[in-house]
């Protein structure tokens, strides 16, 4: 682990073939719809042709699915990576970002990439202290970051704060919406980051095909942003493109959002489930909105991490801070709600 990149999660020991129920990845147990399928076969046999090399197919059906001019849409092969076009675009070695901590770990690592810094702004009750980060904004900042729901504790910003929150803001300060899970979100919840984007062009949203969707291995992602912050992105994007097949299943994709929702729900209510059982044998964990749980620990990371892994079970284990467990199947949450009460029972003192 490294303080400075932010990478703060452990490696359990594992035999190959161990692993029975990966629970620390945050991917969906749902395999890609039919339609999907059908897309990515049907795109797979022109491979050997260009195709829409610059995605503005599948920018116009994204401009379409959110009422937003298609000129405002960007995509890129994943959020992580438009995330860091954001940050070599916009910050540098005179700057630095403000994002709450934790959050996802990435965040540090990609501003160490663009040559810059962050400022990290503790959680308050596992959740953005907003009023915190304002305060952390000085002529420096170039970045605030706002991931909702955070990663990895899957609470969200309530309704309503976040516009307060960018009128406090310097007009110099660009403000990142990431909404990775924000599918996983109940209704009426947190703000949507695309009404703030309409009212406010500081404000660029981004978000992913890789969870909700379900095309994760396929690397799909796009932000939604004013031109006066794309235009300087483009400029940097060079072949930072969306492949074929992947553009092509996540227009598909697009058009099963309806089932897509449902499966959401579905996903949204195990982990209600999950959530409870866990709180009813003693554990705290807060409200999540997203498709994990979130366990803060001090102590006893390393151990209950590797309990787990060592019953076929792999979860996300950040020492010092807690752990985060990916909401799957149900025989998969109730072998590791199984594993939970087994260690607390053994180590109660460490929640």
């Amino acid at each position: 682990m490294s303080e400075k990149s932010g990478w703060n999660r452990m490696q359990p020991v594992t035999e190959p073939g161990a692993i029975v129920h990966q629970m620390a990845l945050n991917e969906t147990h749902h395999p890609p719809l039919p339609a999907v399928l059908d897309a990515v076969r049907d795109t797979a046999g022109q491979a050997h042709r260009t195709l829409d090399a610059l995605g503005f197919g599948l920018s116009a059906a994204l401009g379409a699915h959110h009422a937003v001019p298609p000129a405002d849409v960007m995509v890129g092969p994943g959020s992580g990576a438009l995330l860091q076009l954001l940050f070599s675009t916009f910050t540098g070695a005179d700057t630095h970002t403000v994002h709450a901590w934790p959050s996802w770990e990435a965040y540090p690592m990609m501003a160490e990439n663009a040559g810059s810094s962050v400022v990290r702004v503790p959680l308050t009750d596992e959740r953005h202290d907003l009023d915190a980060m304002a305060a952390a904004v000085t002529d420096r900042t170039a970045l605030v970051v706002v991931c909702n729901p955070n990663n990895p504790t899957g609470t969200v910003v309530d309704r309503g704060t976040l516009r307060p929150f960018l009128d406090r803001l310097p007009a110099h300060v660009k403000v990142v919406v990431d909404e990775a899970y924000l599918d996983f979100t109940d209704d009426g919840r947190t703000d949507d980051g695309i009404d703030l984007y309409r009212e406010d062009e500081r404000v660029c949203v981004v978000r992913t095909f890789s969870k909700s969707y379900g095309l994760l291995s396929l690397r799909v992602g796009y932000l939604v942003a004013h031109p006066s912050l794309l235009a300087p992105m483009r400029g940097h994007q060079l072949f930072l493109r969306v492949s074929a097949v992947a553009q092509a299943a996540a227009v598909a994709a697009l058009g099963e959002a309806e089932r897509i929702t449902a499966q959401c729900r579905e996903t949204a209510a195990e982990r209600d489930r999950l959530h409870g059982v866990l709180t009813a044998q003693g554990w705290t964990s807060a409200d999540s909105q997203a498709n994990f749980v979130w366990l803060p620990l001090e102590k006893g990371v390393e151990e209950l991490t590797q309990r787990c892994a060592d019953h076929g079970v792999m979860v996300c284990g950040k020492p010092g801070e807690g752990v985060r467990v990916t909401v799957a199947e149900r025989e998969a949450n109730d072998a590791f709600a199984a594993l939970a009460a087994d260690f607390r029972a053994e180590f109660g003192g460490v929640a």
